[in-house]
């Protein structure tokens, strides 16, 4: 978005995709069939209504540690109605990319990582953040992949899921259209590129019909789907499966570990919940257990996580006036004028009751079916948008990362073009050209008001219960899911789990990442943990690679997050001070890039004049004035990245560091397995002492936390 667009449209952009890079994209045409020799097609063994069809990309397509590590893209189709007694009258195909462990993948654990949205793609945190590889240039109009050092893969099996139906890869009816790149708008059937615009603009390809009817619309639907799918692939690759072992071919329970980010936060309790509430249904009996795999947690963590505006939303407008890099953008009057609408009578709080209120009354099940409850949620979730969440936007700042005025070129959007190439799309056997996000989806969520239905907070409550490790992980740098918020979260977990009372008295410890940096700090007890991970924005992997694996790795081994020691959980808590009141100093804006392909959110309002006139250069997808401005990448790239089919001659020699903002300051050349167990905290660290300068006004948290504490008493 840019700086010089009209109140009106990018409250419109907010609204329409609060939580995440609302972009749409396209480049050739994918094979039009996709099940090609290479696919192989079977039937769940536990469910025979289930189709899976999967291949094992070429090496080089994303480039891991080792040749031998395996990788398997493909799709969990379930048929019409499966859903039942959900309406459900066309057909899912949910893709899925797995990538095993880099080491012992037959013992690793299992994790599951879904983005948010809703309606955003999980090749986002595959691309951007968690995966093994991530995307580079390699010449003019050639992209390949190279070993990201600090991928997730180093200590799980992974499976990256596009969810729910249409998002990414995803697809229910295979649909040629026409994608305008100028306002992300997609037309049935194809049509020709208007008078006046560029024909690199407006693309011909294959999507998903776009129709928001043959999707979910809400959180528990999507739990539906997700659930079928995930009895689909762990049945299907009972290898993978965290309940088998060599020894053991009775299928129990599966252990796995569920991470989700921004929206994520609406999808992970829910999700989970739905998991426990299937498994009781089987030993009920009301579900055949032949026909189905119990499913269980070990872990939840959710980076970033919008759980619920009646907690967080109080918290918008003191960050943006009150935070640790000292930016001020909302004035102190505009910051009380927020509040104020969001305490007021018919303000965003009551609204948000008058939701769940309907919600409880009339449509318990959340299915988003009945008229009335969905306009009283909708009318809740824009109201809050409008006076609590939007005055931000007047600062010019990116609402993903305070500190960098808009539009902000990280992370870089170089795998939009690379998802879309012929070579990428038969690669991987998709049936679609990828879509960063999809419109369609996020607007059915948006007319059932799903953001505000809510219930997001006894659910965790009741994972604790089950002893499941719950961890709220957060960048102090990100707006629209800032860590006030996430903290005030944190507590209100805890004062609906009478076990964790103690997590109040637990101080905040040093998350010590290696010998000389601390990454941030984090509370802790028992099961549950609030971290807050320094200079990170909205993505926290893609800002602090190390830092993200480190605090990820520890919460599956189930350690403390402090150093990584084993401990016992049903006693421990972090000893420290009771406020995390570290301040940094913010860097400078960067200097935006353009990609056509992403026009929305990275080009100013000249670049896109530009685009329109013709003018400028186009080298692999980025604006430039002229094609000469286009930089050769380093001799390295051509020894350490890969492309499908052909593997990095230096494949197994020591890896690149993983890009990032101050990379060098938080990253630590070392081997790509294992992760860092610490015995004590630095005593000089990379991001140096806490400053005792202008920091948080602990007097205002205290008062906001005293308010959120009386609305949850008053609710």
């Amino acid at each position: 978005m840019s700086p010089q667009r009209s109140q009106t449209a990018i409250l419109y952009i907010l609204i329409l995709n609060l939580f995440f890079f609302c972009s749409v994209v396209l480049g050739q045409s994918p094979p039009t069939n996709f099940l090609t020799a290479d696919v192989t097609t079977i039937r769940s063994p536990v469910d025979q209504d289930i189709l899976i069809h999967f291949k094992s990309p070429p090496v080089g397509t994303c480039t891991t540690f080792s040749p031998t590590q395996k990788q398997y893209t493909g799709y969990i189709v379930l048929p019409p109605h499966k859903l039942a007694p959900i309406q459900q009258n066309y057909y899912v195909n949910t893709f899925f990319w797995f990538i095993e462990a880099r080491t012992n993948a037959s013992t690793a654990p299992l994790t599951v990582f879904i983005n948010g949205g809703p309606g955003s793609s999980s090749m986002v945190g595959l691309f951007q953040e968690a995966g093994p590889c991530e995307v580079v240039e390699i010449a003019q109009g050639k992209f390949g992949t190279q070993l990201r050092q600090w991928g997730w893969d180093r200590s799980s099996n992974i499976i990256f899921v596009d969810q729910p139906n249409q998002v990414g890869f995803s697809f229910d009816k295979l649909t040629n259209g026409s994608l305008d790149l100028l306002d992300s708008t997609v037309v049935f059937p194809p049509s020709g590129v208007p008078a006046g615009q560029p024909d690199y603009t407006h693309l011909d390809g294959t999507f998903s019909s776009n129709n928001g009817n043959s999707s979910a619309n809400t959180t528990e639907i999507a739990a539906h789907t997700m659930w079928h799918m995930l009895q689909g692939f762990l049945a299907s690759f009972p290898q993978y499966n965290p309940a088998l072992t060599r020894n053991n071919t009775q299928i129990g329970p599966v252990g796995i570990n569920l991470f989700t980010e921004s929206y994520g936060g609406k999808y992970g309790p829910l999700f989970a919940a739905h998991f426990e509430s299937q498994n009781a249904l089987r030993r009920s009996g009301k579900l055949p257990k032949n026909k189905t795999l119990e499913i269980r947690l070990a872990s939840l963590g959710i980076m970033q996580g919008c759980l619920d505006d009646a907690i967080q939303g109080r918290f918008y407008p003191i960050f943006a006036n009150n935070n640790t890099y000292g930016i001020k953008a909302l004035s102190l009057a505009d910051q009380q004028n927020a509040a104020s609408s969001y305490l007021g009578a018919s303000g965003c709080q009551q609204q948000i009751q008058s939701c769940r209120n309907a919600v409880a009354s009339m449509d318990s099940d959340n299915e988003g079916d009945v008229a009335l409850v969905n306009q009283l949620c909708k009318n809740a979730q824009d109201g809050c948008s409008r006076t609590v969440i939007a005055p931000y936007l007047t600062s010019g700042r990116s609402i993903y990362d305070i500190t960098q005025k808009i539009p902000s070129p990280f992370p870089p959007s170089t795998y939009l073009e690379y998802l879309n190439t012929a070579e990428f799309q038969s690669a991987i056997g998709v049936a679609v050209n990828y879509t960063e996000s999809n419109s369609a989806i996020t607007n059915a969520f948006l007319q059932t008001g799903d953001q505000q239905r809510g219930d997001q907070i006894s659910q965790l409550s009741y994972l604790l219960s089950l002893g499941v490790r719950v961890a709220l992980i957060y960048g102090d740098r990100d707006y629209i899911c800032n860590w006030l918020g996430g903290e005030a979260v944190s507590f209100a977990v805890a004062a609906q789990s009478p076990a964790y009372s103690p997590f109040y008295t637990a101080g905040y410890a040093s998350i010590v990442i290696n010998s000389t940096y601390v990454g941030g700090m984090v509370r802790q007890y028992g099961n549950l943990s609030f971290s807050r991970i320094y200079d990170a924005g909205h993505l926290v992997p893609a800002y602090q690679p190390e830092t993200a694996f480190t605090v990820f790795s520890r919460v599956i081994l189930g350690t403390d997050l402090s150093f990584g020691q084993p401990v016992d959980l049903s006693t421990y808590q972090t000893n420290g001070t009771a406020n995390a009141t570290y301040t940094s100093k913010a860097p400078e804006s960067a200097k935006p890039t353009c990609w056509i392909r992403n026009i929305n959110n990275t080009c100013t309002n000249e670049q896109r004049d530009k685009i329109l006139k013709g003018e400028g250069a186009i080298v692999n997808g980025v604006l430039y004035d002229k094609a000469s401005d286009w930089q050769t990448p380093g001799s390295s790239v051509s020894v350490e990245a890969g492309y499908p089919g052909s593997m990095p001659p230096a494949m197994t020699a020591a890896p690149l560091k993983s890009s990032g903002p101050d990379v060098a300051a938080t990253t630590t050349v070392d081997v790509p397995t294992g992760v860092y167990v610490a015995t004590a905290t630095p005593s000089t660290s990379q991001n140096g002492s806490p400053s005792r300068g202008m920091g948080l006004d602990l007097n205002v948290l205290l008062w906001s936390f005293a308010m959120m504490m009386t609305m949850t008493y008053l609710w």
